[in-house]
């Protein structure tokens, strides 16, 4: 790092509170294992006026899943041996079982058991014990793709890896993820807690904003695997410390966690044992992000750089986002999006229908001429080039026709999408079926306001809005859920029969894809 680096990573860190406002927070920055940044701000506690220090123990939600994947790595060396522990399970799914590594690379085609929480029923701040997680888990007949053909972030996943360990190794999950994987890596206060609504230390997470204000997020739900590790900034600068001092050991911990990993057919993959790998600014990039109502964490590490960054906030801002701007400062480089061919933009955007996966895809354009296409839960920012292809960090749009071409090529999506015009029925209205889940669904006609709600194995869920997107399309909009950040919009196509009548209905988000209902 220059000078310049130095003074322009100075005047980032300065500004994070201003940029991602919120009760507190803290940051760290390590550098060839040095912790060249240290800096916490705001508050634990708003009531209580606690000071949020590096030392502050946070939920570091699914970062844990590389510390699971460790622990599954220390267990067995050859996590096939669990793979019929696994299997038992899931009893009713029907075809090819996902392996182990499967479900550890996000290739196992198991829909994210906190999506299907909504479509169970659930409250967004209601209970969620382990008797829940079997039976959801147990409900499993189908997947949305065939395992190690393509990529789908699956919490679930996680939560049936540490039941499997758990069972091999005869001892509690958590007491042995701590006692061989992080206490040897230098977390010294780092714990393991089941219950997301306990902090050790007495941190808070907090929902809102500037303008509506700060309230204490509630989560009450039992994670085990997927999540658990309450960790501070200090814990995490030992972990990326860690790293460092083992990185030329050929077969260290974390060289096997961020190997080089495929697909199937052999095309690359963008996520494996708990870990994302990127390239930007022509480097290598490895790290997760965490996430529940309150929280929000982010952690990068760059290899050739030796170089790492841990983001915590005690609010719902961007933390990866705020990561890769840390980054990007510390690196010398810019994180502005490319600029965009304004003109060129305009064709992208509407209301699309990607055809391959069921999924609406919005695109619409920022003040810039950029695209904000919003497709996976969040909006991500693409760039028009003078070729006419926008092009984001995991995403690029093409025209085929009079269709787009989606390309994500680290979850093997390339498929086709559709504009979508014209009103929806209106004779959708009723109860539908859901045999897999074991749920119903019932769509509400209030006075020309649509709702729709779930009832089934975990209770009866709020109502949540329903938007109409074009004929036997509509958005279920859940931005509240049991997991946070929620599934975001859900799209709901509507089946016919020969006659015309609604006869069922599919409904998909990109956690949870191609859940069918049979109306009642």
């Amino acid at each position: 790092m220059t000078l310049n680096h130095f003074a322009q990573l100075d005047r980032t860190i300065a500004n994070l509170p201003n940029r991602y406002p919120g009760p507190g927070g803290a940051v760290a920055v390590v550098k060839d294992g040095v912790a060249i940044v240290r800096h916490a701000w705001g508050f634990a506690d708003l009531e209580k006026r606690m000071p949020y220090s590096a030392s502050t123990l946070a939920p570091i939600c699914s970062i844990s899943k590389q510390f699971t994947c460790a622990t599954l790595l220390d267990v067995t060396p050859d996590p096939a041996v669990l793979d019929s522990a696994v299997a038992a399970q899931m009893p009713r799914l029907e075809g090819e079982k996902p392996s182990t590594l499967d479900l550890a690379n996000n290739q196992s085609g198991l829909r994210d058991y906190w999506a299907l929480t909504v479509l169970c029923g659930a409250m967004p701040e209601g209970d969620f014990r382990p008797t829940d997680s079997a039976a959801l888990i147990a409900l499993t007949r189908t997947l949305h793709f065939r395992p190690g053909t393509a990529y789908s972030y699956s919490n679930g996943n996680f939560r049936i890896l540490a039941n499997a360990i758990q069972q091999k190794s005869g001892r509690d999950f958590g007491e042995l993820l701590v006692e061989r994987i992080a206490k040897p890596a230098g977390l010294e206060t780092a714990v393991f807690v089941t219950e997301a609504s306990m902090v050790p230390g007495g941190a808070v997470g907090h929902e809102g904003t500037l303008t509506t204000g700060w309230r204490r997020g509630i989560n009450r739900i039992h994670w085990c695997g997927d999540a658990g590790i309450c960790a501070s900034i200090d814990d995490l600068i030992a972990w990326e410390q860690f790293i460092d001092k083992t990185r030329d050991e050929v077969d260290s911990l974390y060289a096997r966690l961020t190997a080089p990993l495929t697909f199937k057919d052999g095309s690359p993959a963008g996520y494996g044992l708990g870990v994302v790998q990127k390239t930007r600014w022509g480097r290598k990039i490895t790290g997760h992000g965490g996430a529940i109502r309150g929280w929000r964490l982010h952690r990068l590490h760059v290899p050739s750089e030796r170089l790492s960054v841990d983001i915590a906030f005690n609010h719902e801002s961007g933390s990866e986002d705020a990561a890769m701007h840390v980054l990007a400062a510390a690196l010398g480089e810019s994180d502005i999006p490319e600029p965009s061919n304004a003109g060129l933009a305009a064709a992208y955007s509407g209301t699309w229908l990607d055809t391959d996966i069921g999924l609406l895809l919005e695109v619409a354009i920022n003040m810039d001429g950029t695209l904000a296409a919003t497709y996976d839960g969040g909006a991500e920012t693409l760039s028009v080039g003078q070729d006419g292809v926008a092009r984001g960090l995991g995403m690029s749009l093409t025209h085929d026709g009079s269709a787009l071409r989606i390309i994500r090529p680290a979850d093997a999506v390339n498929s086709r999408a559709i504009f979508v015009s014209g009103t929806a029925s209106t004779d959708i209205a009723g109860t539908y079926r859901s045999m897999e889940l074991e749920s119903d669904l019932e769509i509400v006609n209030a006075g020309g306001s649509w709702f729709a709600g779930f009832k089934g194995i975990l209770g009866s869920g709020p109502l949540m809005q329903l938007l109409a997107a074009g004929p036997d399309l509509w958005r279920l909009a859940c931005h509240r859920s049991l997991d946070s950040a929620a599934p975001g919009n859900w799209t709901i196509q509507i089946k016919r029969s020969t006659e015309g009548a609604p006869r069922g209905l599919t409904i998909g988000c990109w956690l949870a894809r191609s859940v069918d209902f049979t109306r009642s």
